[in-house]
């Protein structure tokens, strides 16, 4: 028997339904807001610091001695650094623009801008340092709580997916587009941790709000779309 939330009755429900996918955006995304103020204020207690010790030193002591692990984590880091995402950002935008959609280019790069912003303006509010527990394999220039290597990359490969996946028909492309932005941005995540730069409640909260934001881009690109379509087709009708 087919499930309720198969893919076409998802979509179906968007599309009569836009209220309640925008409910569920807006709740997704308060959410991780709250989840991330919660555990920004749990930090500032010093009530993570067991767990994020543990976890670090774990990680270091059981995976720091694996043959060729270390280049592998410092070449996964790279996807997520600022210049790496600013590349992959202006060769969509080159693709959008060179076939017509200048539109789509700059609405997207716009909404990209402003989400991989949160992370330099939430970093000050809690000053949290970087972990002193094992070497930094890697260098790093502000605050540590939230990741924005975590945040960052998955705003922009959730984000850039879930615009891809839009224009895909087959079920199985969209999956597999979002799975792989998905994988990648975990895999980037778990790189900062193995490399020492990065406490893994920074990593968490840095995935919550990657995630809520390409959520946010999904929603609002879908409904621009939608928009669009329709003025261009009351027009056509003269209606």
């Amino acid at each position: 028997m087919a499930t309720i939330w198969s893919v076409p009755r998802i979509r179906r429900l968007a599309r009569a339904r836009p209220d309640i996918v925008l409910s569920a955006t807006v709740a997704f995304t308060v959410l991780a807001a709250l989840l991330v103020t919660w555990l920004g204020s749990e930090i500032l207690e010093g009530e993570t610091h067991a767990f994020d010790r543990a976890a670090l030193l774990w990680i270091r002591h059981n995976l720091g001695a694996v043959p060729g692990l270390r280049p592998l984590m410092l070449d996964l880091t790279a996807l997520g650094d600022t210049t790496t995402l600013i590349l992959v950002v202006l060769a969509v935008m080159g693709y959008l623009f060179a076939s017509g959609r200048a539109a789509q280019a700059i609405r997207l790069a716009v909404m990209i801008a402003l989400g991989t912003s949160l992370s330099f303006i939430i970093k000050p509010l809690f000053g949290r340092t970087r972990p002193d527990v094992v070497a930094h394999w890697a260098p790093f220039s502000d605050a540590s709580f939230p990741s924005g290597h975590a945040a960052n990359s998955a705003i922009v490969y959730l984000s850039l997916a879930a615009f891809a996946a839009a224009h895909v028909s087959r079920a199985g492309s969209r999956f597999y587009l979002m799975a792989l932005a998905f994988m990648i941005a975990v895999l980037i995540g778990l790189s900062r941790l193995y490399l020492g730069v990065h406490w893994p409640t920074d990593v968490f909260a840095g995935w919550l709000i990657g995630a809520a934001w390409a959520l946010v881009v999904a929603f609002t690109d879908r409904r621009i779309r939608v928009t669009i379509r329709r003025a261009r087709r009351k027009r056509r009708t003269g209606s």
